[in-house]
């Protein structure tokens, strides 16, 4: 097994550093990384050895639901966050989702945790490791590999300053009177930072901010630095891993320095590493591009294991806003077979914004820009990105999606938490995991308090609340905040126990009209077959069930909370989902 692992080590190392380094260094490295990878499987911990037993075979099923969060999105006076959030989520969510994605729990010093200045230490002022394996024990824990940048407080690049070794090859130097039109830009900013060095100034490379400083992995150092960390992070019970910003990993001057072959490669060989030494552990990608792109990610089985559906948010809230379902229905359509051993998480928000570089090629740049312009009449703002011209482009929405569904493109109305609530439904009807955000789960409104406090238009999605005002909030049955928590945790409930909802289940779009989103969703073993079925609309629908091809016979609503029975026509209020089920053949 050691000498399998070894030879496939040094075939992606070949495929990333041919040219680089010689034959000898690559092997060096190669038995640098399998040594580093015995020593791990010598010291699992208990939560790790947990985890294994706890998972699934294969690695999900229909139970998987996660939860995306901040360490301290809920705070407590006088208590660690990531205690407070422990708490919450085994009393309120211990029946509602097995996993949670701990957005950046390091010590930072920009972008709320992304600017990350000591990988291998939890923030001080939210907890500590003990604190992670805690929560580890009742949940899967996903972390963040921030692999592409770091902070510019981060004692590398301080080193780096100081021409120490060996930090000084950790960071991408380049001439700025170069050509770099073709780099492929996430923001507007200047790609290159000029640094005052011992050496004078530099200008080093930067892809999303000042702050973040791009790492130099030409330098194989930096890959088995990152190699370490990834293991660590196994160790102290992560079993999800998520490559943050993985696209823009190489920089080869003249190309666009986006999923170059040498980051594919750079993702394989994680796999690898996963496959060796932590089976059911699961690798993520995330890449912010359009669809094609972004599933490139999945490799041919070998790269990782689940990309995000980024296309999902925007094509979501595009149905809902405009009343009309065609353009969803149609990428839905177009959504290629999963490869074996792979899956999408889906999510309809996140910590950043709505993206809007997934649709493109998808949605008219008319309807993006109308889009756009009803985001900003509901509190929301829009960041953009360089492009190679010089113009600039929306590069995301940044709005909390509860918001976004405050009315339509004929505005305000009094249908947003229907709205919202057909947004969520229809995520979870989807092919793959579902991914919930903590402010999605909330019903948090915009926090534009906290956008004037930061100065960054993303943080109206970055609310931190209070326990209390929470507790208060979802304790009375009036609120928006306790409807939607109260519904969504139903809905979950109700679908973790379908089995046309596996991950792997089979998914049909039917195109009746412009005002349904409809999936077919078969059970694995054919055992079991649901129709997800959505009105995107304002008004009272009827469908006749005979449009379906199924006779109501057998049929019974899953979300119905009363007498669930089909007639020959199914009647769908506003922005209301019906989960059709009915028993198949083994």
């Amino acid at each position: 097994m050691s000498q399998a692992a070894a030879n496939q080590f040094t075939k992606r190392l070949s495929a990333i550093y041919q040219g680089v380094i010689d034959d000898s260094h690559i092997h060096q490295i190669s038995e640098r990384l399998l040594a580093r990878c015995q020593q791990f499987a010598e010291q699992q911990n208990s939560v790790v050895a947990e985890q294994a037993a706890r998972a699934t075979d294969p690695r999900w099923d229909e139970q998987d639901v996660i939860l995306i969060t901040y360490g301290n999105s809920i705070q407590k006076a006088d208590a660690v966050p990531l205690q407070t959030l422990h708490h919450f989520l085994t009393q309120y969510l211990a029946d509602t989702v097995n996993s949670v994605h701990i957005l950046p729990f390091f010590p930072y010093s920009s972008d709320d945790g992304f600017s990350v200045i000591d990988y291998r230490q939890v923030n001080p002022d939210w907890g500590d490791w003990p604190d992670i394996e805690a929560i580890a024990r009742d949940f899967d824990v996903m972390a963040d590999l921030v692999i592409n940048h770091c902070s510019r407080e981060n004692l590398w690049f301080i080193d780096f300053i100081g021409n120490r070794e060996p930090y000084k090859d950790y960071f991408i130097e380049t001439d700025p009177e170069l050509d770099l039109s073709q780099v492929t830009r996430p923001r507007n900013t200047p790609l290159l930072s000029p640094v005052h060095t011992h050496e004078g100034i530099r200008h080093v490379w930067a892809t999303f901010s000042e702050d973040q400083i791009d790492l130099n992995f030409a330098n194989p150092e930096v890959l088995l630095e990152f190699v370490d960390i990834f293991l660590m992070y196994i160790e102290r019970g992560s079993r999800f891993i998520r490559l943050d910003a993985i696209a823009f990993l190489w920089k080869q001057i003249g190309t666009n320095c986006l999923h170059l072959s040498q980051t594919h490669e750079a993702v394989k060989l994680l796999r690898d590493i996963l496959d060796y030494v932590a089976p059911k552990a699961v690798l993520i990608t995330e890449t912010n591009v359009p669809v094609k792109e972004n599933l490139s990610y999945f490799g041919q089985s070998d790269e990782a294991h689940m990309v995000y559906q980024f296309g999902l948010p925007p094509l979501v809230l595009h149905a809902l806003n405009r009343g009309n379902a065609s353009f969803l229905s149609d990428w839905a359509l177009s959504i290629p077979k999963l490869p074996d051993g792979c899956t999408y998480l889906n999510f309809t928000a996140s910590h950043d914004g709505i993206g809007v570089r997934p649709v493109e090629g998808i949605l008219p740049e008319r309807e993006v820009q109308d889009l756009i312009d009803c985001m900003h009449r509901f509190g929301g703002f829009v960041s953009m990105k360089a492009n190679p011209d010089g113009s600039e482009s929306p590069y995301e929405i940044n709005i909390t999606l509860f918001d976004a569904c405050m009315g339509t493109r004929r505005g305000v109305d009094h249908f947003q938490v229907p709205r919202f609530i057909c947004s969520q439904a229809i995520m979870l009807g989807m092919q793959g995991i579902p991914a919930v955000y903590i402010h999605s789960l909330t019903a948090t409104p915009n926090d534009l308090a906290h956008v004037e406090q930061t100065g960054r238009t993303r943080s109206i999605n970055r609310k931190i609340w209070d326990e209390e005002e929470l507790m208060c909030l979802l304790d009375n049955p009036v609120t928006p905040q306790a409807e939607v928590f109260a519904e969504l945790r139903r809905m979950i409930a109700i679908r973790r126990q379908q089995a046309a909802f596996h991950p792997q289940a089979r998914q049909q779009v039917i195109k009746i009209n412009s005002d349904l989103f409809i999936l077919k969703r078969t059970a694995c073993d054919k055992s079991q077959v649901i129709y997800a079925i959505s009105n995107v609309t304002e008004r009272i629908l009827k469908l006749p069930m005979a449009s379906l091809g199924v006779l109501p016979d057998g049929l019974s609503d899953l979300l119905a909370e009363q007498d669930g029975t089909i007639g020959e026509q199914l009647l769908l209020s506003p922005y209301q989902t019906r989960w059709l089920a009915f028993a198949g053949s083994d």
